[in-house]
């Protein structure tokens, strides 16, 4: 084996620690440009009662052409660094779904993005509690609680009982719908998002 002076060691693994800084940098970048853009989406749902329609969607529609010129730029991101194609993955199946409208809520996207499984069950666990209290709506209960068991099996969690049954029900819910010719963008981009995991295992 060829020998390495010590100072070509030393420079070798100052090579190494700056692309790993860089890593870091760019890998924060992504995270900040996701998190605004999302804080964008939630600042205008909540918002959405005092804008007329028109501006409504006027600004939905931005917001939706900034993600979109976002994941672009990911993918022009992901060919120059491989260390970072599992973040842009992740991120990049967070804006389509949020896109499409499979995920709904601004935070469980953002949860998504940033692999946080914890924190999308901590934030299931309150839904649950707010519902049984009677502070949440059985339709927004049921559209967010599917949203956080969706991306928690995106992120390969092992379901619980629970979160499963609440994946089981969603599909019975749109075989239901689409018996009768039924659906809109939601329900659709679920579905969508539930064929690609079906496709995703069947391929591993």
């Amino acid at each position: 084996a060829e020998y390495m002076g010590g100072s070509s060691l030393i420079q070798s693994e100052k090579m190494a620690s700056r692309g790993l800084s860089e890593t870091g940098r760019l890998r924060a970048n992504i995270e900040e440009q996701l998190n605004r853009l999302l804080t964008q989406m939630k600042d205008l749902e909540e918002l959405k009662a005092e804008l007329d329609e028109d501006e409504y969607e006027s600004t939905k529609q931005d917001t939706v052409q900034q993600l979109k010129e976002f994941e672009a730029s990911l993918n022009k991101m992901k060919s120059g660094d491989m260390t970072l194609v599992d973040d842009i993955n992740r991120v990049q199946l967070a804006i389509q779904s949020a896109v499409s409208n499979a995920f709904k809520t601004p935070e469980v996207i953002r949860l998504f993005a940033n692999k946080q499984p914890g924190q999308l069950r901590d934030r299931l666990a309150g839904l649950q509690r707010d519902h049984k209290l009677g502070r949440l709506a059985d339709d927004v209960y049921r559209t967010q609680a599917v949203e956080i068991a969706l991306a928690l099996q995106r992120l390969n969690e092992q379901l619980t009982p629970e979160e499963a049954a609440l994946l089981e029900s969603a599909r019975h819910a749109f075989v239901r719908s689409d018996s009768h010719r039924v659906g809109d963008a939601h329900e659709a981009g679920l579905r969508s998002l539930a064929g690609n995991q079906i496709h995703g295992a069947q391929t591993q």
